[in-house]
């Protein structure tokens, strides 16, 4: 019978942590669109609100009991770790986009959820680097905190596999059933691999900030070709 050890993350904080980030970051969206505000600045919050909500599950799950941060893999990281990271990055973007081109000649499903970047994105230059940011910085640092940081590591416990492609589907699964899903998947298993094996959170977040980077302007480019 596998028990549960004190000093890294469980099933508690990986409880703790999804209603934080479904309380926070669904909960703040619903109320951000139905602000009395231009669409542009309602984009931009929204491309902030995944950030926001990761890292607010990610402190509740840390406020649950306290653990040490380096039980969450917040801990330094090597140079070598940090080039692999960015690596991983540029490999996830291109198995990104080749994941999505597969879902949609299977599906059919041509949605894009991730208009609303693009409509934040479009109120002007700073919009432009504001929404960068936030997808780019923000939502690394809260998504990885919350999905490697308390959800891969406490899944782990049963094995890398457990741990890894299980943190990887309940990421993709918070994107929804959608042309998103299969990219969040691929992200989530180049990132959750380089977590488990550096032990750090950082060479994570580095590939999920490589991935988003270019997610805005390219956006904003195609709404403009339109």
């Amino acid at each position: 019978m596998t028990t549960h050890s004190p000093t890294r993350p469980g099933w508690p904080e990986i409880i703790a942590g999804l209603t934080g980030l479904v309380v926070v970051g669904f909960g703040g969206s619903i109320l951000v669109m139905r602000l009395p505000i231009d669409p542009a600045t309602v984009g931009l919050m929204m491309t902030a609100m995944s950030g926001i909500g990761g890292m607010a599950g990610f402190l509740a799950a840390y406020w649950l009991r306290r653990l040490d941060l380096a039980a969450f893999g917040i801990r330094a990281t090597t140079r070598r770790w940090t080039l692999i990271g960015v690596v991983g990055g540029i490999l996830g973007f291109l198995a990104k986009g080749a994941a999505i081109l597969a879902y949609i000649a299977i599906t059919d499903d041509q949605s894009s959820p991730q208009d609303i970047y693009a409509e934040g994105g479009s109120g002007g230059a700073l919009n432009l680097v504001l929404a960068t940011f936030f997808l780019a910085v923000v939502t690394p640092l809260g998504e990885e905190f919350l999905f490697r940081g308390v959800v891969t590591t406490a899944l782990l416990r049963y094995g890398a596999v457990v741990g890894v492609v299980g943190g990887a589907l309940i990421f993709a699964g918070f994107h929804g059933i959608n042309p998103i899903f299969p990219a969040a998947f691929v992200s989530g298993l180049i990132a959750g691999e380089i977590f488990r094996r550096s032990g750090s959170i950082w060479p994570a977040v580095l590939v999920h900030a490589v991935i988003n980077l270019p997610t805005v302007p390219v956006l904003v480019m195609a709404r403009m070709a339109d």
